[in-house]
């Protein structure tokens, strides 16, 4: 939980958009990118979505097909970590968990090949395009993908609006120092929340327009 926890900007409006951050059976079991905890802050995050399905768009982090693919460092990052590769893994371990992929549809999916969904896609233009201009963000992990997510954002003057206990990483120091940089460093353009907080406050029927 933020030290004040509260919606500096009010609650979010109907052109809200909930942001769920590679929450995937590849990080849930039992391999070498497992997150640990990320079942303890899922209910948070079922609950969000289950509230606002209509108003969820999911990311998928798909890695390369097979080791040493990739352009540049990221052909070395997936000779490091071969075993995480598709043909290693099985294309089934990039699906989101069972419990959030009930939700799709009217939940939506999106896929990206870096640790920003901002970086060679049309995200914004599409979410632009449905008139969002609020994103909630939850998932994983807090230091790398929901990091890369939330910077970018910010860069494109997005309300951002971070729910603390629905959120996971590997690494409770990088987590718990990258949540001290979100609620200070940021402090202007990221409000951090709980659960609880969101959900008094953001309606469970917004009328927006869901993403394209």
């Amino acid at each position: 939980m933020s030290k004040e926890d509260v919606l500096r900007y009010g609650a979010p409006g109907e052109h809200a958009l909930h942001l769920c951050v590679d929450m995937q059976r590849m990080f849930a079991e039992g391999t070498e990118w497992k997150m640990p905890w990320l079942e303890r802050v899922l209910p948070n995050i079922i609950e969000i979505t289950s509230a606002h399905s209509e108003r969820t768009l999911f990311t998928r982090f798909i890695p390369a097909q097979k080791p040493g693919q990739g352009v540049g460092m990221w052909r070395h990052y997936y000779e490091r970590w071969s075993a995480m590769t598709i043909d290693e893994l099985g294309a089934d371990m990039i699906g989101l968990v069972p419990d959030l992929a009930r939700f799709v549809p009217p939940a939506r999916i999106f896929n990206k090949h870096a640790y920003s969904p901002w970086t060679g896609t049309d995200l914004h233009r599409q979410l632009r395009g449905a008139g969002v201009d609020t994103i909630i963000i939850t998932g994983g992990e807090t230091d790398v993908c929901v990091l890369a997510t939330v910077l970018g954002a910010v860069d494109w003057g997005f309300r951002v609006i971070l729910v603390t206990d629905a959120l996971c990483s590997s690494a409770d120091q990088t987590h718990d120092a990258m949540m001290n940089v979100y609620m200070n460093r940021f402090g202007e353009q990221v409000e951090t929340v709980s659960t609880d907080t969101l959900l008094g406050s953001w309606a469970g029927n917004a009328r927006a327009r869901t993403v394209s």
